[in-house]
């Protein structure tokens, strides 16, 4: 087993100080930089990291039970994926307000309720990115303009037809898998 003839440590003696930093690209979405940091056993390191804006990503249910993905071209995939809809927040936005305006962009339907799931790391070992999920139902149609450089086909899909996709590797979007098995595990509570 690894770190057995080494220290151990409890974990909150884990964390890394940051020594220095030093950004190398600043984007729209995000910006990488590199850090050196002291580990705990006072050894320098270096760190890259990817500094995401917040984001949001939304379950959104019919009155027949059935969830809202989407299908769209993912140019570092180089795929058209399945996905739950989801979106950057605009600065000083509400994360609830963003997921709303996200899945009326994407998709044409807005909530009449719309409530928090939880909040989730998409790669902490390289990146920030924290997502946060919401649940979203009593959906009407009401558009919002599609952002002009997307282009999504949005779907409903039934439980058993959700399961089969995720179950068979048609879905491999890490935040839509979470979505959906969440979905399947809490379905029976909803009714």
């Amino acid at each position: 087993m690894r770190g057995t003839k080494e220290r151990k440590f409890e974990p909150e003696e884990l964390r890394e100080e940051q020594v220095s930093s030093e950004t190398i690209y600043k984007g729209r979405i995000l910006d990488l930089r590199v850090d050196k940091v002291k580990l705990p056993d006072g050894r320098i390191r270096s760190r890259e990291v990817v500094e995401h804006k917040r984001a949001v990503v939304v379950l959104a249910e019919n009155d027949r039970g059935e969830i809202l993905l989407i299908n769209q071209f993912r140019y570092p995939a180089g795929e058209v994926l399945i996905e739950l809809p989801a979106g950057i927040v605009e600065q000083g936005e509400d994360c609830a307000v963003a997921a709303e305006r996200e899945l009326r962009e994407e998709t044409g339907w807005k909530p009449g309720k719309i409530s928090k799931i939880g909040e989730f790391f998409t790669s902490p070992g390289f990146s920030d990115e924290l997502l946060i999920m919401y649940y979203a139902a009593d959906l009407t149609l009401d558009e919002l303009p599609f952002d002009e450089d997307e282009f999504i086909v949005p779907s409903f899909f039934s439980k058993e037809a959700a399961r089969r996709l995720a179950e068979e590797g048609g879905i491999r979007d890490a935040k839509s898998l979470y979505g959906i098995y969440w979905w399947l595990s809490n379905t029976s509570e909803r009714g």
